[in-house]
């Protein structure tokens, strides 16, 4: 994880006291006490940084207020974890599960520690265009070397249903939309028409990660190129690679889209301003060897997919299950992405 960690948010603290009494009985230390600190940047589920035993680990588990338990589901994420750690070097390997919601209030489970450096916003010092063409090269690449994995060889083969995955995916975020919408926006709903009218044959099926972005990947701090740690698995299932990409895609600002945009806290700017997102699809068709020529509906989709888990996470704020200041305005970055996609429709470009 990040090395960056802060006291914990009001609301989103654990029990310490029975955090501690559960590891002594798995974790085999006779340590009385377990300190607990903060991942400060993750807005769906929640990450911990604990130290017990002399030891550190990483625990993950839903936002507080969540009431659909298949969208935040732990034992799902370490059981995907537990096989992709295998055969996937950049998946932290979990460590223990618990589905006794006593403990903290709901399930949890414990992964390694993995440290590195995520790109958020500027870093201290500027990186060089040829530099940033290298950090993104290897991201990418990392994204197609996921795409090729033999899921099935893995036995992650059953986390999803390939055959008609794109409609699914399409109709499934327009109904979590109209579930968690609060404010009109006619810009997203225009985007919903014309995704729903829009939807290719699948591509291809691969394991997917869904939320693939620099936020989620750790750099080696002495090679950036170098990737230590992909995080955050909870979407990750078997569709169409070109659907991962588009989400990449999503996450990725130019000018055009406005300085709050781009200054959005997870947004790597500095690499951003220096790379498109044509040149990502250009590097990714390059790594993978895929048709990308379709690549506008896939964007499309990713920026809206952004959009509704903004929305829903909005929503959450709105309705006093999270107090945490940043959800306060992110009716605003619904809006704007809904205006991102209107525009790439409009222009048929990404």
């Amino acid at each position: 994880m990040n090395i960056e960690t802060r006291t914990i948010r009001p609301g989103e603290e654990l029990d310490t006291v029975k955090l501690a009494e559960y590891f002594r009985r798995h974790l085999i230390s006779d340590d009385e006490t377990v300190s607990v600190r903060q991942f400060p940047s993750g807005s769906s589920n929640l990450t911990y940084l604990l130290n017990f035993g002399g030891n550190e680990y990483v625990l993950r588990r839903p936002p507080f207020g969540n009431t659909v338990k298949t969208a935040h589901d732990m034992s799902r994420e370490y059981q995907v974890l537990s096989k992709l750690s295998k055969v996937y070097n950049p998946a932290p390997k979990p460590l223990l599960f618990c589905d006794d919601e006593s403990i903290i209030g709901s399930e949890f489970y414990l992964m390694e520690r993995r440290t590195g450096l995520i790109i958020r916003g500027p870093l201290p010092e500027s990186v060089p265009p040829a530099v940033a063409g290298n950090i993104c090269e290897s991201f990418i690449r990392n994204l197609a070397d996921l795409h090729t994995l033999d899921h099935n060889a893995a036995g992650l083969g059953d986390l999803g249903k390939p055959h008609g995955y794109n409609r699914r995916q399409v109709e499934g975020w327009s109904k979590r939309y109209l579930n968690a919408k609060t404010d009109e926006m006619p810009e997203l709903e225009k985007t919903i028409v014309w995704l729903n009218g829009n939807i290719p044959t699948e591509s291809g099926a691969a394991l997917i990660h869904n939320d693939y972005k620099f936020d989620n990947v750790m750099l080696d701090p002495s090679d950036l190129t170098k990737i230590t740690a992909v995080l955050d698995w909870e979407m990750v299932t078997v569709g169409d690679p070109l659907m991962d990409l588009g989400t990449t895609l999503g996450y990725w600002m130019s000018r055009e889209a406005g300085e709050e945009m781009l200054n959005m806290p997870f947004n790597p700017r500095v690499l951003m301003e220096n790379i498109s997102r044509s040149e990502l699809a250009e590097m990714y068709a390059n790594a993978s060897g895929r048709d990308v020529s379709n690549i506008l509906f896939y964007y499309v989709f990713g920026t809206f997919k952004i959009a509704v888990i903004a929305q829903q996470i909005y929503a959450r704020f709105v309705k006093g299950f999270t107090q945490d200041s940043r959800f306060a305005n992110f009716d605003k970055f619904v809006a704007a992405l809904g205006g991102i996609a209107c525009r790439a429709i409009n222009k048929n470009s990404i």
